[in-house]
């Protein structure tokens, strides 16, 4: 898991092939923002990005899940959220496949969480747990943009 803030990717200590897809001048945070809601995937790209528009709620009744062919970059657009994960790969314990390569944990142990708001953005790993849309207060409304990588290009 790496996390940082777009507007100081240098600080994040990514590997090139996601700084490379960050600093992409078509990732540029105020034209994500103002991106509407669907799927984007850039010509030639194996990566794609999904922004959507969600709300968090209490950590009880958000699932946990990871992912074995894609790693995720979770970039906040607007709101804020908690998300709780684990630093341990979850790959060999008790899950169902809910789609394609969104793999959901039965007893998740979850023992950090990382609070973003707009702008910042973190990565999940395939085989890393996490559990997104964790309200910090009360509910509200979160935007992001959820970046798709294969893991045969990080």
């Amino acid at each position: 898991m790496i996390a940082g803030n777009i507007n100081f990717l240098n600080l994040a200590t990514l590997p090139k092939s996601l700084y490379c897809i960050l600093s992409r001048p078509e990732i540029n945070f105020n034209i994500l923002k103002n991106q509407l809601d669907g799927r984007y995937q850039l010509d030639g790209e194996k990566w794609f990005y999904n922004i959507n528009e969600s709300y968090t709620s209490p950590e009880q009744e958000r699932h946990t899940e990871f992912h074995k062919q894609f790693l995720d970059i979770q970039l906040i657009l607007s709101g804020e959220e908690i998300i709780r994960y684990s630093l341990t790969d979850s790959t060999n314990e008790q899950c169902y496949e809910k789609k394609t390569d969104l793999f959901i944990l039965e007893n998740p142990r979850l023992n950090n969480f990382i609070h973003l708001t707009a702008g910042d953005f973190v990565t999940f790993y395939p085989g890393e747990p996490h559990q997104a849309l964790c309200m910090v207060d009360v509910r509200n409304k979160v935007r992001k943009a959820v970046f798709k990588v294969p893991i045969d290009i990080i």
